[in-house]
């Protein structure tokens, strides 16, 4: 595995991590806060004393109250998920007590506060140039391929499946997703595609099974790696061929552009390059097929430079965008239009519940690797907080197509 600049085995071992931090007044604040939001919340809050708090559903442990409250204190937002990797919290059904919390998430907070906490809390510093962009995809995709390959399905995706109507088959489900984007790019036989962000080469692996030449880019090298071994292993090498590029660096021409959740990594201020590049690079009656994550625009634009457990964890620098801010991007810095779209949020909370429920039944082989429990806690969480933003519409996934404006 690679030495990574993230809290994890072999580097400091979660530093701090387990010291909660110690602010009296601010824990009796969150604690008075926490108990006012979970009055109505659809969940039991069970404390170690056999008290219980919330309108009853999904039970939430405390099992050590003060040193929750004492990380909810400190920030929120990351405080939360801290304590759960430690252990201060827990949940036989932690989907569903994160999804009771996502579902009221704007309203959690009153609004009064809400605004002196963003004052106050701390800001995203991450940024998306082409030298930030590549340690913060590093930290994330290049942690492991096995672990990866542990809890994904055999086509080695990690994006939303499309499943169709009571048909949980995962491979199934992913190649409908990978047939989806394809079709809405217009990729057939003959066609040249760039494929922006190449995972570990299941769409471009698809693409050339339909006779097109595709050029991906990636910028995590343990992806790169992989990705060549599966095209080679499926006899396309000379179809397929994947180079460590950051998108601003392509200057090609192609008829076909395809890129699946890769947008979530750029960034609000490189939006407008990111989607010039598409423009750039597609020929005179191509078409782009693309996927992303979404959250409703005004959470987008409240959340935005905020600084999460997300960030802090597991995607640095990310910022998911809103269905409008792709539609104002494609107008303003292209001359395509969107034709075509589809949304399936509820797919990728069944998706995410499968990866978690594999990440957990093959733990023991997770931690062959060299992870510790923490972590496995700390993955845990981010499945199941993931799982219940889907789960309650707080976040959703869209395929776009694009072709030319009409008068281009």
């Amino acid at each position: 595995m690679s030495t990574l600049s993230l809290p994890r085995p072999g580097q400091g071992i979660w530093p701090g991590l387990f010291t909660a931090p110690r602010s009296p007044m601010r824990a009796r604040i969150a604690e008075s806060l926490f108990r006012n939001a979970v009055r109505s919340l659809p969940v039991t809050v069970a404390l170690p004393d056999g008290r219980t708090w919330g309108a009853g559903g999904p039970v939430m442990r405390l099992v050590r109250p003060a040193e929750f409250f004492h990380r909810l204190g400190a920030d929120a937002k990351i405080g939360f998920g801290e304590a759960y990797m430690v252990g201060d919290w827990d949940a036989e059904d932690l989907a569903g007590v994160l999804a009771a919390f996502a579902a009221r998430l704007s309203t959690l907070i009153p609004p009064g506060l809400q605004r002196l906490r963003r004052l106050a809390e701390r800001r995203q510093t991450e940024v998306n140039d082409v030298a930030g962009s590549r340690q913060n995809i590093h930290r994330h995709y290049d942690l492991s391929n096995e672990l990866f390959g542990v809890f994904l399905d055999e086509t080695m995706t990690y994006s939303s499946a499309l499943f169709e109507g009571s048909d949980t088959d995962l491979r199934t489900a992913q190649l409908r997703k990978i047939d989806g984007v394809l079709d809405y790019a217009g990729v057939r036989d003959g066609s040249r595609v760039l494929e922006i962000g190449t995972g570990w080469g299941a769409l471009a692996i698809r693409a050339a099974q339909r006779g097109a030449t595709v050029t991906s880019l990636t910028i995590s090298a343990e992806q790169r790696k992989m990705a060549l071994d599966r095209v080679r292993d499926a006899g396309l090498h000379d179809r397929v061929t994947v180079e460590l590029r950051d998108y601003r660096e392509e200057h090609g021409q192609y008829d076909a552009v395809v890129s699946v959740e890769m947008i979530e990594a750029v960034g609000a201020e490189y939006w407008p390059e990111y989607f010039s590049m598409l423009d750039r690079v597609l020929a005179p009656g191509g078409r782009v097929g693309l996927q992303a994550i979404t959250m409703p625009h005004d959470r987008m634009i409240a959340s935005k430079a905020s600084y999460t457990w997300i960030h802090k964890y597991i995607f640095p620098g990310g910022l998911i965008p809103s269905v409008r801010s792709i539609e104002e991007s494609v107008r303003d810095h292209t001359r395509l239009e969107i034709v075509e779209s589809r949304s399936f949020g509820l797919d990728y909370a069944e998706t995410l519940r499968q990866w978690r429920d594999t990440f957990l039944t093959r733990w023991d082989e997770v931690r062959d690797l060299g992870f510790d429990d923490t972590f496995r806690r700390m993955w845990e969480f981010y499945l199941a907080y993931s799982e219940a933003g889907f789960r309650v519409g707080y976040l959703g996934v869209q395929q776009f197509g694009m072709a030319e404006r009409l008068g281009h």
